[in-house]
């Protein structure tokens, strides 16, 4: 039985995601609105919406639950040599609006988004009260890559990425995980399983597992000059990142 929310009263409880649907995959509730107390609410209960302009908001839980560990990045051997070359800067928080309209374009033959523009005003709000976050690589004064989240402890759950350059995408994950990995950050919530993620070292783990990690995060805290940094060369990000190891 999927779960009927109202739209008054964002403070409201989600049902546990045990609860959720197995087909589709995760679906637990419907309904509701995007007041930021509902989605940090939703957030760290381990649920997130994704639905399309002509469905109501949906609520997920899939099982199982793709995540990434900071310290298990996986930096192939191309990507470092292209990090090496330079020519880029990675900024954090510099232009989260313009990173959040970027990853809501349509891509390819797509002419649809997931990102409809109440989803956009969301998150918006979400970085005006200080919970989500940019990671952005610039290319002289060009916007060409990013991606953006929301932080909760030491949790931080993706939402989506775009690349304009090749590889941008993937270089600010890797700074991501290099920040989180310095300043106390355990994990990073992926959602559904994607190849590309898996390739940089994503993993799928079972809900109650997943569950159960994110509320140790919840329960940490993570060093607040994680989100403040001044703008950093790709090429200095090479050295520090140690990225070949895997956990499962």
């Amino acid at each position: 039985m999927i779960y009927r929310l109202d739209n008054t009263t964002p403070q409201q409880h989600f049902p546990d995601p045990a609860q959720a649907e197995e087909e589709p995959n995760g679906l637990l509730a419907v309904g509701g609105d995007l007041h930021p107390r509902r989605l940090l609410n939703a957030y760290a209960s381990g649920i997130f919406p994704w639905y399309s302009d002509d469905q109501p908001i949906l609520w997920w839980s899939p099982n199982p639950r793709t995540v990434l560990y900071p310290d298990a990045i996986h930096v192939s051997r191309s990507l470092r040599k292209q990090m090496r070359r330079g020519g880029c800067e990675l900024r954090i928080d510099s232009d989260f609006e313009g990173v959040i309209r970027a990853c809501a374009a349509p891509r390819h033959d797509d002419a649809g988004t997931w990102l409809l523009p109440e989803m956009q005003e969301a998150y918006l709000a979400l970085h005006r009260l200080g919970h989500a976050h940019s990671i952005e690589l610039w290319q002289d004064d060009d916007l060409v890559g990013g991606l953006y989240g929301i932080a909760l402890g030491a949790a931080f759950f993706g939402e989506s990425m775009f690349s304009r350059v090749p590889s941008a995408s993937r270089m600010t994950l890797v700074y991501l995980c290099a920040r989180m990995s310095r300043f106390g950050g355990s994990l990073i919530d992926c959602q559904v399983f994607n190849p590309h993620l898996a390739r940089m070292g994503a993993c799928e783990i079972p809900r109650e597992r997943f569950l159960a990690e994110l509320g140790t995060a919840l329960r940490s805290s993570i060093d607040p000059r994680i989100w403040r940094a001044d703008p950093l060369p790709v090429e200095q990000l090479v050295d520090p990142v140690q990225g070949d190891n895997r956990r499962g």
